[in-house]
């Protein structure tokens, strides 16, 4: 094993490899290419706190990520409540966490209810998602749990999240998604936990390690080149200069990487152009009172700019805030989507019109501040047989080494998910990371054997 890894991308998933990678005695150099470590996990000062720019929450079941915290110090820091759930359908917030809620839902018929709740169980507990790789979720869930159903919910959760692409969505990653949530409830319950102070305590204590463990830490140091002769990568090239030797390990996000690798191995970067991002825009509401008293609305209703309102303040009460509500309007686009190109003061503008169909009394009055982020690289767009697109994380290129959100699917995008992947790159490239728990992670299970190597 060669004792020298170069790290490019500095989010949650480069950071934790190169905790990993330290911790188990290799010399670690990690580039990033923007001005701060962190990636999606960043935040920003708000109600005398800090704030992620896109919402984030634990589960119970995330041991990668405990294990992470408990290693920083952080452990007792985390706290986890019940939280509450809404959808609004037909232009009506209806309650969705108990058995009792789903009798009451109106757009949905007594057979409906009785097969939506069978179809969850069996896909959230029972189904293995190697099986249903090949099928449509929206034609299953029309199949096994409906029309009534689908089109009241399924359906319209699906077009928030994936808007062109629903119903190219596989079956797999619904399993998925919903084994993350059943996993997290207790006795009906689901909970869901936070870091007091957010995840800036996570990316400070993980820095300072960092440096401790004598990990050089280079910001604005973008990926320039690939530096290969024959078939092995001898350096790479950024701002900061070159650097060569040893094992590279990237974790930007895939669609940077056909440039750098065109001119080197063809295949790999076409590979890696067919995966395609989604991406979010949060305008992050601070209020001078709750909008509701429910943690995350689903909005399933056509012609709402935003699917999800979150207000963080049901997660975290509002003294942490100096009394402030803070609410975050979500929404996932496709690059061709209008909303792309508008400007951040136009998308809080087109959000904050929508508000009171959905809340009646609201007014601009209630605002304190108004905050918008926006990335490109969100979430990749899976779709039927999506793991056959994603690439090995050991490359056709010897000592290149590629471990990105492609490499969470089936399981959702989170930090717990990506510390499972960088634990398992780390395994790839012969480094002990045996010492990083996983339990229910279904993340790092494709692209990290010696098979998709000889596949690829």
């Amino acid at each position: 094993m060669n004792d020298q890894l170069t790290i490019a991308g500095g989010g949650i998933t480069g950071l934790a490899a190169a905790y990993i990678a330290a911790k188990a005695g290799k010399k670690v150099r990690l580039f990033e290419g923007s001005n701060q470590f962190g990636g999606l996990l960043n935040t920003f000062p708000i109600g005398g706190n800090r704030l992620e720019y896109f919402y984030h929450h634990f589960f119970t079941h995330d041991a990668e990520l405990n294990w992470l915290l408990k290693e920083l110090g952080l452990e007792k820091e985390v706290f986890f409540c019940n939280t509450t759930m809404g959808i609004f359908r037909d232009g009506k917030i209806h309650d969705f966490n108990t058995p009792m809620d789903l009798l009451k839902f109106e757009p949905v018929g007594w057979t409906g209810k009785f097969r939506f709740a069978l179809t969850s169980l069996f896909l959230g507990k029972f189904a293995d998602w190697r099986k249903y790789e090949h099928l449509s979720t929206l034609d299953w869930f029309y199949r096994w749990a409906g029309n009534s159903v689908t089109e009241a919910l399924w359906k319209p959760l699906l077009s928030i999240k994936f808007g062109p692409y629903a119903d190219k969505v596989p079956l797999a990653w619904m399993i998925g998604r919903l084994r993350q949530r059943m996993n997290s409830r207790k006795q009906g319950n689901e909970q869901l936990g936070y870091l007091e102070g957010s995840l800036q305590r996570l990316l400070d204590a993980l820095l300072n390690e960092l440096k401790a463990a004598g990990v050089e830490l280079i910001s604005n140091a973008a990926l320039k080149r690939l530096l290969v002769r024959g078939n092995l990568l001898e350096g790479i090239e950024t701002p900061a200069g070159k650097v060569e030797g040893g094992d590279f390990l990237l974790t930007i996000p895939g669609l940077y990487l056909p440039a750098l690798l065109r001119d080197h191995h063809q295949d790999l970067a076409q590979r890696f152009e067919k995966i395609e991002y989604f991406g979010a825009i949060c305008v992050v509401l601070e209020l001078n009172r709750p909008l509701s008293s429910i943690y995350w609305l689903n909005v399933a209703d056509e012609g709402f700019p935003f699917g999800g309102i979150i207000e963080q303040t049901n997660l975290l009460p509002a003294t942490a805030y100096n009394g402030s509500h803070i609410a975050y309007l979500s929404r996932y686009f496709a690059k061709e989507e209008a909303i792309a190109a508008m400007k951040n003061e136009e998308v809080a503008e087109l959000m904050l019109a929508s508000l009171p169909k959905i809340y009646s009394d609201f007014e601009k009055s209630w605002l304190k501040k108004v905050h918008v982020f926006r990335t490109n690289t969100a979430a990749t767009v899976c779709d039927r047989q999506f793991s056959q697109k994603i690439p090995p994380c050991q490359t056709p290129i010897q000592r290149l080494f590629i471990a990105n959100m492609a490499h969470v699917y089936p399981d959702e995008r989170s930090a717990n998910n990506a510390i499972r992947v960088a634990a398992q790159a780390c395994k790839v490239m012969g480094i002990d990371s045996s010492f990083v728990p996983s339990k229910a992670s279904l993340s790092g299970q494709i692209g990290f054997n010696e098979l998709d190597l000889l596949n690829s």
